[in-house]
C-alpha cells in the first residue's frame, strides 16, 4: 500500500509542481488515506465487538465456575438444549477466549499498520504540498 520513495521524490521536484503527473501521486496518496481511515474505522468496530463478547465470555466463565460440581448444566443446540458437564462447558468457555485473545491481537495488530499506513500518506501528503509539488489538494 505504501508509495515508492522514488514517485514521492518525483512529486516534491520543482519542475513537476503543476503538472499532471504530481496531481494524480496526490490524488492516489490521498485515495490510500481515505481507504486507510475506512479501514481504522472497521477495525476499531471489530476489536468493540470482540471485547464485548470476550467480557460475555468472561461473565458466563465466571458463572459456571461458581456451580457445584453435581449441576446439571444444559448448552442449546438449534431449537434444544443438550445436558453437558460443567468441566466440558468451561474448557469450550476457555477455547473460545482464547480464540477471542487471539483475534483481539490480530487486530490491533492490524490497527497500528492501518494508522501508520494513514500518518505517513498524511505526511506525504504534506511534504508534497509544502514543496509545491502538486496543485490544489481535492
Amino acid at each position: 500500500m505504501a508509495i515508492p520513495n522514488e514517485a514521492l521524490q518525483k512529486a516534491s521536484l520543482p519542475e513537476i509542481s503543476p503538472n499532471h503527473e504530481g496531481k494524480d501521486l496526490i490524488r492516489e496518496i490521498e485515495t490510500q488515506a481515505v481507504v486507510a481511515q475506512q479501514q481504522i474505522n472497521i477495525v476499531k468496530a471489530q476489536i468493540a465487538a470482540k471485547q464485548r463478547d470476550l467480557r460475555l465470555l468472561q461473565l458466563t466463565s465466571n458463572e459456571v465456575t461458581d456451580l457445584p460440581k453435581d449441576t446439571k448444566a444444559y448448552e442449546g443446540v438449534g431449537k434444544m438444549f443438550v445436558s453437558s458437564p460443567v468441566s466440558d462447558i468451561k474448557k469450550r468457555l476457555g477455547g473460545e477466549m482464547n480464540e477471542l485473545r487471539s483475534d483481539l491481537s490480530n487486530l490491533e495488530k492490524k490497527l497500528h499498520y492501518l494508522e501508520t499506513t494513514h500518518k505517513n500518506s498524511r505526511s506525504h501528503i504534506d511534504q508534497i504540498m509544502r514543496s509545491g509539488g502538486g496543485g490544489s489538494r481535492s
